[in-house]
This record gives structure tokens, sequence and C-alpha cells, in this order.
């Protein structure tokens, strides 16, 4: 095999990433924009040690599971699954679940269902677009290629709400006219580095926030101006300082620029209010149901005591406030925090508290609630919906000295979900099925829960 060598392939698998999978010679090749089942003329791009890259010359034959239009882009490729039907996808995200269970040794796992999305386009309420300038100096606004650090333009992307376009697109021309520099990570220099939007399903409210390379943006009093007069759902508006050279895109330090810090929206029946940094699920219908399902397989009895790690705003916990005796939540950003403590006082739910303390911090982890309230916290329930790299080993442990009778485990990454749930079965919990619930159609992302129980 060489470089620029052509093959008519069959193309045999797709990963979770989108590329098609077909062999050559008997080492595989990755081809974007393919689907299983297709057959196709392909050139080779790139030549590894033990795989190759390729990419389509012509399509031969279109497989039966090949679904054009969802997205349009040829550039931006973030949307793993745009080429098949959502059918298919939703197979494909199941013999993921499944296989990631198998890889554990978890085998006897039966995956029950996966529930679709109710919403296939414009179902995200959160996009951070990065800044970039093109060859002729324009402002790029869209999302990184696939493994790089190259803008694509994608401002209008099918996943996100229309109006996340048009508001990149008044910002742009914001740029343009005051001719503002963008972030060079080579240098250091430059200031506009990210588009950071959200926004409330239900109530329409939008927080914007700049991120910067910077203390502070010219002319932010003519921008707030403008932005106030063409959309009236646009709450607040902020800035993130962030100076350091790191792919991590907000830093801690905000400041207001004009409006307010937050907005509001409501999930599950609870009126929330959502600061910039705060986690919120992204797909409002489709985390309904999945909120849902946490809520039936946690059987509480109103004599519980629910403790909800990593419960940022507390909207899971605040979901299932009145099944239960009482609710402790512990989140490690403090702006959650409090906003998950004037959410439980705006729903009048007296039996809910909430606390600083990072999840991975084990032996501080409930010393200040304990504190408070004087006693020791015996949770009967644990909820765990912990980041895409699941909990750590000291954390897992320390809950399953909690001595729960149910653990509800909610991940967007069921690779981890795989690794942690063996290691609950080290230390005496199990689990026979799980649940899938579609939150990011399009891309390779699927939310999974489960409930562990003591064994035996």
């Amino acid at each position: 095999m060489k470089k620029n060598d052509v093959y008519r392939v069959k193309i045999d698998g797709l990963t979770n990433l989108g590329f098609g999978t077909a062999r050559v010679d008997g080492m595989v090749v990755f081809v974007p924009d393919t689907v299983t089942g297709d057959e196709a003329d392909i050139k080779i791009i790139k030549i590894f040690s033990s795989y190759a890259v390729g990419k389509t010359e012509k399509l031969i034959h279109a497989s039966p599971d090949r679904c054009n239009g969802r997205c349009s882009s040829d550039t931006c490729r973030s949307c793993a699954y745009k080429n098949i039907s959502y059918e298919k996808e939703l197979e494909l995200k199941a013999n993921d679940c499944i296989s990631s269970f198998r890889k554990e040794g978890l085998s006897h796992i039966l995956l029950k269902e996966v529930v679709p999305s109710p919403k296939l386009t414009e179902y995200r309420n959160k996009a951070q677009y990065p800044i970039s300038k093109g060859k002729n100096g324009e402002y790029l606004i869209g999302f990184y290629a696939p493994k790089s650090h190259r803008v694509c333009e994608a401002r209008y992307c099918p996943l996100t709400p229309k109006i996340f376009g048009d508001i990149c697109s008044t910002l742009e021309e914001f740029f343009k006219k005051y001719a503002l520099s963008v972030y060079d990570e080579n240098t250091g220099e430059g200031l506009l580095r990210h588009i950071y939007l959200r926004q409330g399903e239900v109530s329409g409210e939008i927080l914007l926030t700049l991120v910067i390379n910077g203390d502070k943006i010219p002319h932010g009093d003519i921008l707030c101006d403008t932005l106030s007069v063409r959309y009236p759902d646009i709450k607040g508006v902020l800035l993130n300082k962030n100076t350091k050279n790191t792919n991590v895109i907000l830093s801690s330090d905000f400041t207001l620029l004009c409006g307010r810090e937050y907005i509001y929206d409501t999930l599950c029946g609870v009126k929330l209010k959502i600061s910039a940094p705060s986690f919120y699920q992204v797909n409002h219908s489709a985390c309904e149901i999945l909120y849902k399902k946490a809520r039936e397989l946690a059987a509480l009895k109103k004599s519980d005591t629910l403790l909800d790690l990593y419960c940022g705003i507390g909207s899971i916990g605040l979901s299932m406030a009145e099944d239960c005796k009482q609710l402790i939540g512990i989140e490690i950003v403090p702006s959650a925090v409090i906003c998950a403590r004037e959410n439980a006082k705006e729903a009048q739910i007296p039996n809910a508290k909430f606390y600083t303390g990072d999840a991975k911090n084990t032996s501080m982890l409930l010393k200040n609630a304990e504190d408070e309230l004087g006693r020791k916290i015996e949770p009967d329930v644990v909820i765990l919906d912990p980041p895409r790299g699941g909990c750590e080993r000291e954390l897992i442990e320390f809950v399953s000295k909690l001595a729960p009778a149910r653990i509800v485990y909610i991940s967007c990454n069921h690779s981890t979900l795989a690794r942690d749930i063996k290691i609950f079965n080290s230390f005496g919990y199990g689990t026979d099925s799980a649940i899938g619930v579609d939150l990011f159609p399009m891309t390779g992302h699927v939310e999974t829960l489960t409930c562990l129980v003591k064994n035996g």
C-alpha cells in the first residue's frame, strides 16, 4: 500500500467517530463519510504502522443504511452519524453499549432499550464556538475539525437553535467593525477565543459568554445595546477571562457585562436557575425522559435520604425530592451550588440541602454537610452522574462503604460506566440491566443508566 493508491473497497464497519472501516491487504483503512455497506473507490491519504486513512474518490454502490442530508457540512465531521438513518444510529449505539459491557466481562448485563430523542435537530441548548481567522482574514466561527485545532465554519449547525447562528453573525459584525483580534495559541496573543451560548428550552432565555484573552472587550456597552435590541431573549452577557495556553474553554474568572449572570428554565416541573459554568443537560426533552427513568430506578420511599453527587444545579435530585425525606447534594462548582439552593427555595422544596465539595476528595466529601446537620449522613439511595471520565476508584469505595440500598449511576460514557460497574462489583454491588437514552442524536454519544444493588 502506498500513499495516493486507489482501491475499490466494501465498508464493513462504522466507528463512533463517523469513520467507515475497510481492509486493504489486511490493513484497516478508516474512511470518513462512508457507511457500513457502501462500496467505494478510495484514495489512501495517510499510512501509519497499524492502519491507514483514505478518502472517497467515487461512491460505487450506496449502503441501504445511508441517509444523506442530515448535515450539509463536509468539513466539520462532529456529527459522526450524519450519513445514516436514525434507526441505524440507535442500533449502533445499543451495540456500542453492549460491547463496552462485554469488554469488561459484564456480558450478563441486559441493555433493555435505547430510548430515542424526541428531537433530532436543534436540540442542543448549549454551544461553544471557537473563533479563528481564515486565509483571507475572515472570522471563522464553528467547531474544530477532528483531531485538530482548525476551526470549521459551523455557526448554523443543525444540532443548535437557529438563533445561535444569528447571534454569532451579529457578533461577527461587531468583531469586524472594531477589528478585534483572534487568539493565536502559538503566540498567546489575540483577544477572541470562544463564543459560549446557552438557552432555556422552556423559558427561551439566552445567556451569552465571550471567552477572551484579556480583561475587557472594547466597546462592550455598544455590543450590549446592539444585542438587547436584536435579541430580547438574551438576559445576560458575560466575559470569561482565559489567558492560559490551554484546551480548557472556560476559566473561573467571569465578569458581568450587562444583564444578569444566569437564566431560568423548567425541567421535570422544577424551575431552575442556571449559571454559565453550571452543568445542565444539553437535550431538554430527552433529559426529562432520562430523569424519569432514574427516578423509577431510585424507587425512593418517604423515609429515605437521597445523596446526589455531582449534583450541578440540583436538577436530578430536585426532580425526586418529593419522594424522599431528605435530599443532600454535593457539587464542586460554587455558582452551581448557589443556583441549586435557590432552585430548591424557588420550588418550595424544604428537604433539600446543597454543599460545595469535590466528589473526588472522599475524605472531605460530606464533612461540611455532616457538621451543619450535626449527624452522620447515611444515604439510602445515591445518585452518581460524573463527567465522561467516570468515578475515581476511591469514590466508588467510599460510596460502597456508605452501604446505600441502591446506587443509580447515570453516564455519558458507557466505557467508563462499564469499568466502574466492574469496580463496584469488587465492593459488593452489582447490576443485571441498563437503559440507554439518546441525548445526542447524530453523534457517537449516548446516555446510559443503571441501578446497582448490594449483592446477596
